[in-house]
């Protein structure tokens, strides 16, 4: 058995993993679904294909820089009778850094691996408007357990925001994973793809269990000073913009009143 790791970031992400008619939502990270599609398209699939191979496969994710929710508004015309569609409502994570892992037998992990290296199709953080800023994988490292390969990867952050955190020589990051058999305490989420068929999409519920790993942080400096110490506060203008307006003449009443 072996895991799979991979980095997941980029200026947008959309993880949905319910859509209702011109609202389109995303969760708070990367749903088993949308990896696992990503992968299926590396590996050339076709979204007829039989899917069981790669559903089988345990899945865990760690948001190591959550991003910001943001949302976007879309419009667009029937493709065969010209006419407008209703907007559609859209919402993404910005600026959102995450490392998802698979485990599954080593001779697929292995073959998913040199697909993400060399992918048929060019991956996609959710929906095709969301590119990766770079290539997304990380390690093949041996193990059945996809959560305990996220406890020993290094912080995945972005510079600058591990840099906000340059007092903290620990930071803890969450990590949302398959829940074992018998366990209870999981939250149930509608991404275990059954197909990917356009004509008939199905996804079964999954229990999901959150936990949390404390990572080093390689840019901790404590005693480092913020770049503004020692400056002189500068007050802000005062903002009046009435005085560029220019007073109308007074008009008597349109009444004659």
């Amino acid at each position: 058995m072996s895991v799979l790791t991979l980095r997941l970031a980029g200026p947008l992400q959309a993880w949905g993993s319910s859509a209702r008619f011109a609202r389109r939502t995303t969760e708070t990270a990367p749903t088993k679904s949308g990896v696992l599609g990503m992968l299926a398209a590396a590996l050339g699939r076709q979204r007829t294909t039989d899917l069981s191979d790669l559903a089988a496969l345990s899945f865990a994710v760690r948001i190591d820089q959550p991003g910001t929710r943001v949302r976007d508004f879309q419009t667009a015309r029937h493709a065969d009778t010209g006419k407008a569609m209703p907007v559609s409502e859209r919402f993404y994570l910005a600026d959102a850094v995450f490392v998802a892992a698979v485990a599954g037998e080593d001779s697929f992990i292995r073959a998913l691996h040199e697909a993400v290296r060399a992918p048929a199709y060019l991956p996609y953080l959710g929906r095709r408007s969301c590119p990766p800023q770079g290539p997304v994988d990380l390690a093949v490292t041996d193990g059945d357990d996809p959560a305990a390969a996220l406890r020993d990867e290094p912080w995945q952050a972005a510079a600058w925001h591990q840099e906000r955190h340059h007092k903290q020589a620990l930071v803890s990051l969450n990590i949302l994973a398959d829940a074992s058999a018998g366990d209870l305490t999981g939250t149930a989420l509608r991404d275990q793809p059954l197909s990917f068929d356009p004509s008939h999409r199905r996804y079964a519920l999954r229990s999901v269990v959150a936990t949390s790993v404390d990572v080093p942080n390689p840019r901790f400096q404590p005693d480092k000073q913020p770049r503004n110490a020692g400056r002189r506060q500068v007050p802000a203008p005062r903002h009046t913009p009435e005085a560029h307006l220019t007073q109308l003449p007074s008009q008597p009443p349109l009444d004659g009143h």
